[in-house]
């Protein structure tokens, strides 16, 4: 009986061994890290962070046209260390709880190795913490307000800073032009607002210039008459306003309404959408912006990517389009450098680039991955288009 017993136990045993491993429990080593989580990836995942269906949807559509052509180019030409590049696409609707939700998955789901950000500065900074403590690459096709790169080593932005595109404006505006006397109007809940408002008007008295009255609104409004009614009343001799194109061309159509026939409005690279004329219409006409990008006077990289753009999407590009494209084009630059797709390593690679032939413009990263591009264009709105009035060299 108790021999019996044994037998028996011994033969559950064996056969029980013998099923495990014909289900693959016995499987090579060698197997199993190839189709295992620790396996090389078939692909190079990057991923964009933008807005699709929001109040900034355009700037969101027209990055990820510039990024997916990038990533087309790329695996055209065999793709970045033997690998293709995938972009993988999420709409946050200009929302920064659900941006955040968005990292998370593209850093714990997706596991891509950078994000190609938000071209605003609030977006940006409520996202760059999570991407940072990921080790995930982060770089902001747009971004250009205080306070980003700061956020840790794995965030980088590569747009023309206001911080250097802000004065230039200011110079020419007082210097060339001769408007010192200046109404200054702050959307308050916009980072990007806010921190461009500093700096126009640091720049502004630094220049000789006259803050005469400052105004505020919320982004969202439409009804703008009682802070143009009040500037109205001061007889400024322009306006500057440091928001997005939305209020900005409603803003001049109240303006003009209110019988100011003149006066134009200077802002940053926030202005610089269709939007802000099919809103504004013949009142945003003159209104002058500052970019890092012109289709005008190109670089030879600039002529051949405006071609090549036109003929895939058949538009002109504009600084989104550039940017976006060139953010994945730095990305897969600073992988083939360090040999690797892991951000731990290339990240460092990335942080060196020095006077990268982008078609926005030349970038190197300073110390703490600022870019610096060079030049400043100063655009100007004429018969409904973003118009080249004056390139302005920066040192780099």
């Amino acid at each position: 009986m108790f021999k019996t017993k044994n037998i028996l136990m011994l033969l559950c045993f064996l056969l029980i061994a013998a099923l495990v491993a014909g289900c693959g429990g016995g499987q090579p080593a060698e197997q199993g890290e190839k189709n295992g989580a620790g396996a090389e990836p078939e692909v190079i995942k990057i991923g964009f962070l933008g807005d699709l269906t929001g109040d900034t949807a355009i700037y969101g559509q027209h990055t990820l046209d510039g990024m997916e052509m990038a990533a087309a180019k790329l695996n055209d030409g065999g793709g970045v260390l033997g690998k293709q590049i995938e972009i993988v696409v999420e709409d946050h609707r200009y929302d920064k709880a659900e941006a955040a939700n968005i990292v998370q998955k593209f850093i714990n789901q997706d596991q891509v190795v950078g994000i190609v950000g938000d071209p605003t500065t609030g977006i940006t900074k409520a996202t760059a913490p999570i991407s940072n403590k990921g080790e995930v690459v982060q770089i902001s096709a747009g971004s250009t307000g205080p306070d980003v790169v700061e956020i840790g080593p794995y965030i980088f932005r590569n747009t023309l800073l206001d911080t250097v595109g802000a004065p230039a404006t200011v110079d020419y505006m007082i210097n060339e032009l001769g408007f010192k006397k200046v109404a200054l109007i702050t959307a308050v809940n916009s980072d990007y607002s806010v921190g461009l408002s500093k700096i126009f008007k640091e720049t502004i008295e630094e220049n000789g210039g006259e803050i005469v009255i400052e105004e505020s609104l919320q982004e969202g409004d439409t009804d703008f008459s009682g802070q143009i009614s009040n500037i109205k009343n001061k007889n400024p001799e322009v306006i500057v306003y440091s928001g997005y194109y939305t209020e900005g061309g409603l803003l001049m159509k109240e303006v003009r309404k209110q019988g100011m026939t003149d006066i134009v409005m200077v802002g940053g690279d926030g202005l610089q959408a269709p939007t802000f004329w099919e809103l504004g219409g013949n009142a945003v006409e003159g209104s002058i912006s500052y970019c890092g990008f012109s289709p005008e006077q190109p670089t030879a990289e600039t002529a051949k990517f405006i071609e090549e753009f036109q003929a895939k999407y058949g538009n002109e590009p504009d600084m989104f389009n550039a940017q976006g494209y060139d953010a994945v084009m730095i990305i897969a630059d600073a992988i083939d450098k360090a040999g690797s797709a892991d951000p731990k390593v290339f990240k460092d690679s990335m942080a060196q680039t020095k006077d990268f032939p982008g078609v926005s413009g030349v970038t190197t990263f300073r110390e703490n991955r600022e870019p610096i591009k060079s030049p400043v264009y100063l655009l100007q709105v004429k018969d409904q288009k973003w118009t080249l009035l004056k390139k302005v060299p920066v040192e780099m």
